[in-house]
């Protein structure tokens, strides 16, 4: 089983700044992708970020150039760097990483969601 703990979410004014990790643990064999999605109230849950193992990013548009999300291999961990915050960040985010903990055994696992909140 792979557990992924997250940690760094806040009330932040419009403007500020977060930084979001997350780190997998248990028996992994290899991370293919990392990711981070949202969720909103009464919305669909989203992609907001993506880094493949080769440490190819992508972004959901309504992100790009305020967000960047980095990971670092020797820990298993993921980070979202969330700069220039806006009200419609608000969300709860979400970590998910998919890999294999042995050769051809794949799995896909969640974190606890942790709640951003941009108000003024």
């Amino acid at each position: 089983q792979v557990q992924l703990v997250e940690s760094g979410g806040g009330l932040v004014q419009p403007g500020g700044s977060l930084r979001l990790s997350c780190a997998a643990s248990g028996t992994i064999f290899s991370i293919y992708f990392m990711n981070w999605y949202r969720q909103a109230p009464g919305k669909q849950r989203e992609l907001v970020a993506a880094i493949t193992s080769g440490g190819i990013r992508n972004y959901a548009d309504s992100v790009k150039g305020r967000f960047t999300i980095s990971r670092d291999n020797a820990k298993n961990t993921t980070y979202l760097q969330m700069n220039s915050l806006k009200p419609e960040d608000t969300a709860v985010y979400y970590c998910n990483v998919r890999g294999s903990y042995l050769p051809g055994r794949e799995f896909s696992s969640w974190g606890q969601g942790t709640q951003v909140t941009v108000s003024s």
